[in-house]
């Protein structure tokens, strides 16, 4: 088993995930980073051969597949060389749809959930809003219930797929009085009355995903839309945040492996005062210390993913993780940005983008500072 955690069948998979991303991913990148989204047949085509749902139910049109081999897709899909479309697919296989199953009716399973796994619908996860991102207990979204309907009232922002998403996985307070344990899930369908998306947001980076603004105007979602427990919402989806931020790693690790290996691949071509540039000690040892960071933080991953796979909650080592994949990815974009020297600062070359796409590595998901945050408190600092 590679690393100890990747059997025969993991590695079968990845091939086939690279072969698809090297062949119909990859030849239309520069395309969507320059349109400011990816075409609309990704998602189905995903689902059609069956990446949605590589460790979901059979049952429910999955593969029935493990934790790893969600970790294979998200190191797969980095190396398509643009951290927006890895992004989105994220969001529709590991945020918007595990709390439908964990928490969803057969009913909600079948409306919502079958379709995204199968690429006819795409999710997204309504959490941030304007004023309370990292703070999911200071959210000011409210839903109201008014007999078979919830009203919900609120904003949200930074939503990735929100322009295109069919349907919300939505955080809305139901009772403001009880805060942390007064929030609860909706499942909210985008030609709901009162829904509107407001705006596509213009970002620095992950150009080839749309992130929306989202406006909840008496917006009559049906009682049976509530998802899980009323008020406990909160719970349920700190749960899912958990797994999120190790797929985001194991993203993040995987993308700086790929701008290594184009780094690499540079600076062995590349020649500077009459010989390669890895010949040059300074080089050679920047491309020594990137790799073994990499490798550093791609062992924490694996050690933690076997962890959350056996069902245990290892908060503070995901946190871990997820500070350290996130750092990592961005002080390899930037070194490797350095060894491009102004050939890097040129968006003819890719590094650019990496060295932009990685930045939000250390904000979306759970900033740096809130993983710290939690790391010291599951040291009793």
């Amino acid at each position: 088993m590679k690393y100890g955690v990747f059997t025969e069948e993991h590695e079968a998979v990845r091939k086939t995930i690279r072969r698809f991303v090297e062949t119909e991913l990859v030849p239309h990148v520069e395309e969507w980073e320059k349109q400011g989204y990816f075409a609309d047949w990704v998602i189905p085509r995903m689902g059609e051969l069956g990446f949605l749902s590589l460790r979901y139910p059979e049952k429910y049109g999955g593969a029935g597949g493990d934790y790893f081999m969600g970790i294979v897709l998200a190191e797969e899909l980095a190396r398509c060389g643009a951290g927006g479309l890895p992004m989105a697919v994220a969001v529709q296989t590991d945020m918007a749809t595990p709390p439908i199953m964990q928490f969803g009716t057969e009913e909600q399973i079948k409306k919502y959930l079958i379709p995204a796994l199968k690429g006819e619908k795409v999710a997204c996860l309504g959490i941030t809003e304007p004023n309370a991102g990292s703070d999911v207990a200071s959210i000011q979204t409210r839903a109201v219930r008014d007999g078979d309907h919830w009203v919900i009232n609120g904003r949200k922002t930074f939503i990735t797929n929100g322009v295109r998403a069919d349907f919300i996985t939505l955080v809305a307070k139901t009772n403001p009085d009880l805060g942390y344990n007064g929030v609860s899930l909706f499942l909210v369908d985008k030609d709901t009355p009162g829904f509107s998306v407001t705006r596509k947001l213009e970002k620095v980076g992950m150009r080839c995903s749309d992130t929306a603004e989202l406006l909840f105007e008496d917006c009559r979602v049906p009682a049976e839309n509530l998802l899980g427990v009323e008020n406990r919402g909160f719970h349920q989806i700190m749960w899912e945040l958990q797994g999120e931020r190790l797929i985001g790693a194991a993203g993040a690790v995987a993308g700086a492996q790929y701008t290594f290996e184009k780094c690499l691949e540079y600076a062995r071509q590349r020649t500077q005062f009459g010989k390669p540039l890895i010949r040059h000690q300074v080089i050679a040892h920047k491309l020594a210390e990137m790799a073994t960071e990499i490798e550093a933080a791609r062992q924490l991953v694996y050690s933690t993913a076997r962890k959350f796979a056996a069902g245990e909650y290892p908060v503070k080592e995901i946190s871990m993780c997820k500070l350290v994949g996130g750092q990592v990815s961005f002080r390899v974009a930037d070194a490797a940005l350095q060894i491009y020297g102004g050939y890097g600062y040129m968006m003819e070359y890719g590094v650019q983008r990496s060295w932009r796409d990685s930045r939000l590595n250390r904000i979306g998901g759970g900033t740096d500072e809130i993983m710290k945050e939690v790391i010291a408190k599951s040291l009793g600092l």
